[in-house]
């Protein structure tokens, strides 16, 4: 069985393609740097991260970008002996405007050095480029309205007023007629293209519904590429709407891939909720999930039927069962961690004698210089480690472990000091949005000099944080909530569509750039009733 989800936490968005026996998944990143994730797998069941292509400034610079800005809908695909990687730099989200700058990179090989980007538009969000037979190139995005109602041409929604297509090539850029080629079905909020082509038909992929319980893969085909799309037969080829119990939700957001031996695959966009005072919450995000399709007079469908997505594919290779990760010192940052925003990592973090030493930069909230390097939490429930040495001079500097959402929704223990006093304390945002004020639930922890490991079992909708000085491990405060590390516990599903980490951070208001060194972290999944 192929066992979904194929990537685990926080991997949105999946765009895939196949180049002879090996397939590559890019997935978003949001402000995560370096930009867009991209995974390999020959089987469809086991995958590995190859490359993070967005890795230096020329590429992608976040700073300043908000929470839930930055990469959105990377489009991979490969053409002329090389890839071709279409992303979105979004600048600003929230209100009636957006700022989404899309680019494009090329390189001969995944993990490669990728090309300085070619500029193209920002008249929307979610790009992708189409390579025609006759070698053509046409770039594709979701043209995004700011006037307000009875302006759009889809009635469900009208800041998402279709979706644009236009020539273009490396030379000339966008050259031609732009063309409004689909408006979309009355599910509204059509984003997300990706076209292909089979038996001389244009395919028209698209998502619809949003990002949360109503989201939908819905599909278009077409004689020509300018159209006029027809609608499939059943509007979406994937969605979960209206199936509450079903153990797979959000389902959409994905692309189509043939196999080399002509069975068809589709990824989705998926999420996998627990419950939380009666209200479902996912607590490992938006992820990519895979299923089998089949096609019947040239539409596409889902191989067992109907519209809800498996959760197990019937396939000759199992998934393997996920391992714990454990780094007892550091000789480099480990492929799994990732930091915010900025492409100056030496700014934030370096690697000395077995430790990743951080320096104390911004606050929590900053969208600026924030030295946090942080791995995604892949399971509903798991134990998280680290051993750190810190010496603060002040209140003002903190370092120490925490699970993180966004500026208004972490939780976090700190080495810190108070009164001349080196001390623990929590402190933690619970979706205070926009003000962002803080809760302290403990007064400061007295601990003595030296190394403090800091521990936190997450379980579903709530966390607990320990530590050990070297006489055996002690609970730190209460327990906290951790479903407000969650799209549902944070702004909500069209507000706050990132994902929830857990990881290593330092802060140093005063600006002395004090710093900490951390000689271990581990994460390992639980089960929900350990």
């Amino acid at each position: 069985m192929i066992r979904n989800p194929i990537l685990p936490g926080f991997n949105p968005d999946p765009s895939i393609c196949r180049v002879g026996e090996d397939y590559y998944i890019a997935t978003s990143t949001f402000e995560w740097y370096p930009g867009v994730q991209i995974h390999h797998s020959r089987d469809l069941a086991n995958w590995t991260l190859v490359a993070r292509p967005l890795n230096r400034a020329a590429l992608l610079d976040m700073r300043g970008n908000p929470d839930s800005g930055g990469i959105w809908a990377p489009c991979l695909s490969h053409a002329d002996g090389k890839f071709w990687l279409v992303y979105t730099d979004v600048k600003r989200l929230e209100g009636a405007w957006k700022d989404a700058h899309n680019y494009i990179t090329t390189c001969e090989t995944i993990d490669g050095d990728w090309s300085d980007p070619w500029y193209v538009n920002s008249s929307g969000f979610d790009p992708s480029l189409f390579h025609d037979d006759d070698g053509r190139k046409w770039f594709v995005n979701m043209q995004w309205n700011h006037r307000g109602p009875g302006s759009g041409v889809n009635p469900a929604n009208d800041r998402f007023d279709g979706i644009l297509l236009q020539e273009w090539s490396p030379d000339g850029g966008l050259t031609g007629l732009v063309t409004n080629i689909y408006s979309g079905t009355d599910r509204g909020l059509t984003e997300a293209p990706h076209l292909f082509k089979r038996n001389g038909w244009y395919y028209l992929t698209t998502a619809e519904g949003g990002t949360g319980y109503d989201h939908a893969v819905t599909l278009a085909r077409s004689r020509a590429i300018t159209g006029p799309y027809e609608d499939h037969p059943d509007k979406h080829v994937i969605t979960t709407k209206g199936a509450p119990d079903h153990p797979v939700q959000r389902a959409g957001h994905g692309q189509y891939v043939e196999a080399p031996d002509g069975t068809g695959w589709h990824t989705y966009l998926m999420g996998r909720p627990l419950l939380h005072d009666g209200k479902p919450f996912c607590a490992t995000g938006r992820e990519t999930g895979i299923a089998r399709v089949v096609w019947r007079d040239d539409w596409l469908y889902l191989e067992g039927g109907g519209l809800l997505p498996p959760l197990e594919v019937p396939h000759p290779v199992a998934t393997a069962p996920r391992q714990a990760t454990k780094h007892d010192r550091f000789d480099a940052l480990p492929p799994e961690f990732q930091w915010l925003r900025t492409p100056q990592p030496d700014r934030l973090f370096r690697i000395e004698d077995g430790a990743l030493v951080l320096t104390g930069r911004e606050s929590i909230g900053s969208w600026f210089d924030q030295s946090l390097v942080a791995r995604r939490q892949e399971d509903a429930a798991y134990d998280a480690h680290t051993t750190l040495n810190f010496a603060p001079q002040s209140y003002q500097q903190g370092a120490g472990l925490i699970t993180y959402y966004n500026r208004h929704n972490f939780h976090g223990a700190f080495l810190t000091q108070e009164g001349r006093q080196r001390c623990l304390t929590l402190i933690s945002c619970n979706g205070d949005w926009p003000a962002g004020q803080l809760d302290h639930p403990i007064a400061p922890v007295p601990v003595p000099d030296g190394p403090i490991t800091l521990w936190v079992a997450v379980r579903g909708a709530t966390q607990q944080f320990y530590w050990d000085a070297g006489n055996g491990a002690e609970p730190l405060g209460p327990a906290r909530g951790a479903f407000h590390v969650s799209d549902e516990g944070a702004q909500g599903e069209h507000a706050s569509f990132t994902g929830a980490f857990v990881g290593m951070m330092a802060y140093d208001v005063t600006g002395q750039s004090a710093e900490a060194r951390f000689s271990a972290f581990g994460y390992a999944p639980r089960e929900l009733d350990d």
